[in-house]
């Protein structure tokens, strides 16, 4: 398989640092002009142009909303089915139509991983039959929320307990912070909504990693699903799962079975 790949920050290089030939023959990457990159064997372009004109068989985006607008959808009108990372630049309505437009047009597929968060499947199947209420809780250090609007709110320094940084709707989390709520948007796409479903963004001095809970109640029943991720080397914000999240979609393209 050709692999494309946009971004080479922590879970582009990471993934990158993941893929063996068996998972793809040839990598073409994207990325800034002038990126230095340390990896041999791989091609590397610097337009949305040339990587379009390589023809890889599967996007992979892990480089931000902007990526989203500006790859993804040239890339699905294109005809180049893409995995996108950045699940959160859909709470943006418009590029969310933008997206299933470009989709449609090239008669490609989106496909959003679960990333940080699991249950996805049982949640999917609880949105179709019907009356869902889902509520999101995602908690992480103070060091996870540095560089963020949590700033202007907290002194992330000074937290002696754990305190709410963000409550509202999963759409108002993951416009309110594109770097650490892209759970609260995979959980709205897949569940009852990005506006029906209620997340609240906390931060607690005693976590030692990223927590991601959510509780469902629907027509099928309830449950409540908790995970404690170990966040990845590079970054506090990201969750290491994401990134094996990322490479699963990418075996799965290949596998003769997929879960």
């Amino acid at each position: 398989m050709h692999l494309g790949l946009v971004g080479y920050g922590n879970i582009g290089a990471a993934l990158l640092a993941l893929l063996t030939p068996q998972d793809a023959a040839r990598v073409t990457l994207l990325v800034r002009p002038g990126r230095a990159v340390d990896a041999p064997g791989v091609d590397t372009v610097e337009t949305v142009e040339d990587l379009i004109a390589a023809r890889p068989d599967l996007l992979v985006e892990c480089a931000g909303h902007e990526a989203v607008r500006d790859v993804a959808v040239p890339a699905l009108e294109a005809g180049i089915d893409v995995v996108l990372v950045s699940v959160g630049a859909l709470s943006d309505a418009g590029l969310e139509d933008a997206v299933r437009q470009a989709a449609e047009k090239g008669g490609a597929r989106v496909i959003l991983p679960p990333g940080a968060i699991g249950g996805m499947d049982l949640l999917a199947a609880a949105a179709a039959a019907g009356d869902l209420e889902v509520t999101y809780t995602g908690t992480k250090p103070p060091a996870a929320w540095r560089g963020t609007p949590a700033e202007d709110k907290l002194d992330l320094d000074a937290l002696s307990e754990a305190a709410v940084i963000y409550a509202g709707t999963a759409r108002e989390v993951a416009q309110a912070f594109p770097k650490n709520a892209n759970v609260a948007a995979t959980l709205g796409l897949a569940g009852a909504g990005l506006d029906a479903t209620r997340a609240e963004l906390v931060a607690d001095p005693a976590a030692d990693g990223n927590r991601h809970a959510y509780h469902v109640r629907s027509a099928l029943g309830s449950f409540e699903v908790r995970i404690d991720n170990k966040a990845s080397a590079g970054n506090a914000k990201t969750s290491a799962a994401t990134i094996y999240s990322a490479l699963r979609e990418i075996r799965n393209r290949k596998g003769p079975m997929v879960i």
